[in-house]
């Protein structure tokens, strides 16, 4: 099989590349990326053809899914926070991008599995939340990522696309950049008890999550490109776990056995106050799967971490 992962060298697309190229049914992986919140160095040294360029241009979108019989769709303008700064830029990325990735793959009937958001069901207040729960987009990234899993199964409906969207929530794990201002919790939290700093919580700390590791999300994805698993329904991918932040920090302090101090912001425009996945549907399709516990995901994360410079243990120890 040859897989085309768009985004592929970003932080889910690169980790996922790792585990395409280990499956033996798999003879080439090649990732799409404009690096504009990926890295070529997380592909690097893989057996990965790592191509520069935009899910926006077709004739290459065309040329590439082309050599491929599926498409890994996790392109895309992330954050909450930064659709809310440039709400038009996360539309084209992340509605028009997909569009153009499904035009592709209608043109061969490569099959296409496609990254949506647990943000989709917004202000729903009912927990754990399942999939035939209404969707209320709280803000413009919510709402694009809507828009792609709306537009893969419309696919999946009107031209028998073999098709599958999952709702992701809260990936966390190796590679996943820090140090920036629409950083993802788990990063910034990390890069900031490392680095001796106060840890950024926007609100009291008591909004809940259910953190999926990377690794995790990775094994389904795999296993769905070579079983060409498909659903007229998304799929919550997570695992119904519920973590506040503030518990969060704890396991943190407890990774690096030194104190974390906090530091609590205003909250932020967009964001859900809680959040977790009931899989019932996911387990159905993907029954032998066993989720990493959040303890040792974060070693892993830190583990990583301790890897980059500026990480040294005199430094968090300071």
């Amino acid at each position: 099989m040859k897989i085309l992962v768009t985004g592929g060298a970003g932080f889910i697309g690169a980790n996922l590349c790792q585990t395409l190229i280990e499956r033996p049914e798999i003879t080439r992986v090649v990732a799409l990326d404009d690096l504009s919140t990926g890295a070529a160095a997380n592909v690097r040294g893989a057996d990965v053809t790592l191509v520069e360029g935009s899910i926006l241009d077709r004739p290459l979108l065309d040329e590439l899914v082309g050599q491929s019989d599926a498409v890994v769709h996790l392109a895309a303008r992330p954050s909450v926070p930064r659709s809310i700064a440039d709400p038009v830029a996360s539309h084209v990325a992340n509605a028009t991008g997909t569009m153009y990735v499904l035009e592709a793959c209608r043109r061969t009937g490569a099959h296409i599995l496609a990254a949506s958001s647990s943000s989709v069901y917004g202000s729903v207040g009912e927990l754990p939340r399942h999939e035939q729960l209404p969707t209320r987009p709280m803000s413009p990234y919510a709402a694009s990522k809507l828009a792609t899993e709306a537009y893969v199964l419309a696919y999946g409906a009107s031209f028998g696309l073999p098709a599958l969207a999952f709702r992701f929530f809260n990936v966390y794990g190796p590679l996943q950049a820090a140090g920036h201002a629409y950083a993802a919790v788990v990063p910034a939290f990390v890069d900031a008890a490392m680095r001796g700093k106060p840890l950024p919580v926007h609100g009291d700390g008591m909004q809940t999550r259910d953190f999926t590791y990377v690794g995790t999300v990775c094994e389904i994805l795999a296993d769905a490109v070579v079983r060409r698993v498909v659903s007229p329904i998304p799929l919550n991918l997570a695992f119904g776990t519920r973590t506040s932040l503030l518990s969060l920090i704890d396991l943190i302090a407890e990774q690096l056995g030194v104190p974390v101090p906090i530091e609590h912001l205003p909250p932020r425009a967009g964001d859900v106050r809680d959040s977790q996945a009931a899989n019932a549907e996911l387990q159905v399709l993907f029954p032998d799967i066993r989720p990493i516990e959040l303890e040792v995901g974060l070693k892993r994360t830190v583990d990583w971490f301790r890897t980059l410079p500026g990480y040294s243990p005199q430094r968090r120890s300071s």
